[in-house]
């Protein structure tokens, strides 16, 4: 569901605003309306500061898990700011280092194949008229061309590899020289002075660990100073999206709270001196944001609506409604028990590792998906791609391949109307009986539909008695729903019967294309469960192909047991995203569609103490 809100507007003195925003941040009950704000070029500057702290704490997460870091010790620095300078300035250095360092290795590759040797020798040959080219090719070129070079050019063979020479050719100064390789240009240094040069750039990086040892020592003060930089960050665009009056004296500012916990707001209203506001209910017209609270079950369920768009104020929160549907649909397109377990068992692992927070949250997640998918498993009878059936012949399971394709089809007719009810419930609800008519009497028509048509052909035997195609009550109900699919559609214009037969018409035509398109949706579910599965029996019978004829149980083992956790590891990897990705489509598209959702603009991110935040 969705909490109810309070509309506060504040008036109070600009020179006060700082330390009214402070006292509402100790609060942490009011979200300040900043719409339309612009950033400073100090602001700009102190998301930049917010943005590197936050790459500082990630890189000295992974510094601290080398075990050889574990041991340095380092003095923290006085404040968060010198801390952060400090790994600013050691940051830059060590990226320059690292930089220098490849590309000191790539030339140590270069000239490793040509030994130990003397640049400046070079450059004094070449001060007497002999010029050194230093060239490689292929060792079938150079054997080949050898001969017709040496004719030209004086050759010296440096280093060959099987597949590769390095040579030298020697020239008079600007003779061109013309062999088909490939040639470097003379070397500066030799391969020695490279690697020392690489030993020496590697003590500087290694010398730089004792200053983010400092660093890492100062973790919770450069925490402390980046919450101290949001709340800054916060203060201001606070104060740039208020309103001025009186010459810039008053600042005029919209905030919002709970209404459950608005007392403990009023509270601190009265107490503040110079503080002017007022307090109401939020109406349609305003940007409302919105808080989520539901019950356990579906709180669970709420990052994946949070995914696309939370509700907007004033309307239906549909997470409880779509969570048992997701769980369902997740189980159906995995459809494997023994996956299921193990899903399982990595949902309860993380269960035992995160107690609190959204991870703990997403394990909760895994779970319940987990537990779907065994129980869809065992109803199919699929165990890793085996089929139980085969195990216990007495036990009759669901036959998916031949059965659920229109199964499918029926799940999803079942969630697209209960969509459209509450769809009409929620008009009903926020504009009144007449303005759901429309949706009502396409709802009345797909219902009778399917209890007279579509349960029948699911199964024969599934008829209701007085309630058939070639029935009166049929008619009648269809007949109802028409009726207020084409005549009542618009509403204030029920008395111009041209206007609503025509709009009937046309919401007709879109509702038909619509829905035919939204009930075929719902095919995926059976086409991913059924391509995991038969994936499933294709690495069983590839890994039973695989054993030699007559092998003992010792040589099966070894000889399947790779293929069954690398074919089964890949298929359980793309099946569970498949499993996570199309049943949120189902959600986001055809059901919120048919159920009318609205997105809302905003979340109640109410103002709080960011240091209380880590």
């Amino acid at each position: 569901m969705i909490a109810k809100m309070s509309k506060y507007n504040f008036v109070l003195y600009a020179a006060q605003s700082d330390d009214f925003v402070a006292r509402l941040r100790e609060l942490g009950l009011v979200d300040i309306t900043t719409t339309g704000w612009e950033p400073s070029e100090e602001d700009r500057q102190l998301i930049l500061d917010i943005e590197g702290l936050q790459k500082a704490e990630d890189y000295l997460a992974r510094w601290k898990a080398d075990e050889e870091h574990t041991t340095l010790g380092g003095e923290p620095y006085a404040t968060g700011l010198e801390a952060f300078e400090a790994y600013t300035e050691t940051q830059q250095q060590a990226a320059a280092l690292g930089a220098e360092i490849a590309r000191l290795e790539k030339v140590a590759d270069e000239l490793r194949p040509w030994g130990e040797f003397d640049p400046l020798k070079s450059e004094e040959l070449a001060k007497q008229g002999i010029i050194l080219h230093y060239l490689s090719t292929s060792s079938s070129t150079f054997d080949k061309e050898l001969q017709s070079w040496g004719e030209q050019y004086t050759i010296a063979e440096i280093n060959r590899t099987a597949s590769t020479v390095w040579f030298v050719a020697i020239t008079k100064p600007g003779e061109e020289i013309s062999i088909d390789a490939q040639e470097m240009k003379s070397p500066k240094m030799d391969v020695k002075e490279a690697e020392a040069r690489i030993a020496t750039a590697n003590s500087e990086l290694k010398e730089l660990d004792k200053t983010f040892a400092r660093v890492a020592a100062s973790e919770k003060l450069m925490k402390s100073y980046a919450a101290s930089l949001k709340e800054q960050l916060q203060s201001g665009r606070v104060k740039a999206t208020a309103t001025a009056a009186a010459d810039g004296t008053l600042l005029i500012m919209e905030g919002w709270a709970e209404k459950e916990t608005s007392a403990a707001v009023d509270k601190l209203l009265e107490e503040y001196p110079n503080v002017v506001y007022l307090k109401e209910d939020p109406t349609p017209e305003d940007n409302t944001p919105v808080k989520l609270k539901n019950n356990f079950f579906a709180r669970i369920f709420e990052m994946v609506g949070d995914m696309y768009a939370r509700p907007k104020y004033g309307t239906l929160d549909l997470t409880p409604f779509f969570a048992p549907f997701y769980m369902l649909f997740f189980g159906i397109c995995l459809n494997d028990a023994g996956y299921g377990l193990i899903l399982l068992i990595a949902g309860l692992a993380m269960l035992m590792k995160f107690k609190t927070g959204m991870m703990n949250r997403a394990a909760w997640f895994a779970t319940m998906c987990a537990l779907s998918t065994t129980l869809f498993g065992l109803f199919c009878g699929s165990f890793f791609g085996l089929s139980l059936g085969e195990f216990f012949p007495s036990v009759k399971f669901f036959n998916f391949q031949d059965q659920f394709f229109s199964w499918a089809l029926a799940i999803g007719m079942i969630q697209i109307l209960f969509g459209l009810a509450l769809n009409v419930y929620m008009t009903i609800r926020c504009f009144g009986f007449k303005y759901c008519f429309s949706n009502l009497g396409w709802l009345i028509v797909l219902l009778s539909g399917s209890l007279a048509a579509g349960m029948p052909m699911m199964n024969e035997s599934w008829v209701i008695p007085g309630f058939t195609t070639s029935s009166p009550a049929f008619y009648a109900a269809i007949g109802v729903g028409m009726a207020l699919m084409l005549l009542l559609n618009t509403p204030g214009k029920f008395l111009n019967p041209f206007l609503n037969v025509g709009s009937g018409l046309w919401n007709l035509y879109n509702n038909i294309t619509g829905l035919l398109s939204d009930v075929l949706s719902y095919i995926r579910l059976f086409a991913i469960g059924l391509s995991g599965g038969v994936l499933a029996l294709v690495f069983n019978s590839l890994a039973e192909g695989f054993v030699p004829e007559g092998a003992n149980i010792v040589v099966r083992i070894l000889v399947m047991l790779p293929i069954l956790l690398i074919g089964h590891g890949i298929n359980l990897f793309m099946s569970t995203i498949s499993s996570f990705v199309h049943p949120m489509r189902l959600t986001f598209v055809e059901f919120y569609k048919n159920a009318g959702f609205e997105m809302a603009s905003r979340n109640f991110e109410p103002l709080k103490n960011e240091n209380d935040n880590e």
